[in-house]
């Protein structure tokens, strides 16, 4: 809608938080945010299990967090950097 309504000359700002999702056979994996660089990850759970989260930081800022097999850890995470993220 942002891009349909910049076409007609309104110049808004997209802002909603980037995420995407991938299934591979019975493993999802999911990713919110945006972590071009980092200094620290920290891993909740175990990726040989196909459960946990990982969380990309720089400095005292959460970048993004890569889910696997968590799917409400990667919509709370949503849900928070939407309310982060002005209009």
């Amino acid at each position: 809608m942002v891009a349909a309504q910049n076409m007609l000359g309104r110049q808004l700002r997209f802002a909603a938080v980037p995420f995407f999702w991938s299934q591979h056979y019975d493993v999802a994996i999911n990713y919110v945010g945006h972590a071009e660089q980092w200094d620290r990850i920290d891993i909740d759970g175990d990726p040989g299990s196909h459960a946990c989260k990982v969380i990309y930081w720089r400095g005292d800022q959460q970048l993004a967090v890569a889910t696997v097999g968590r799917d409400l850890d990667s919509l709370r995470t949503e849900i928070a950097f939407e309310q982060q993220t002005p209009a």
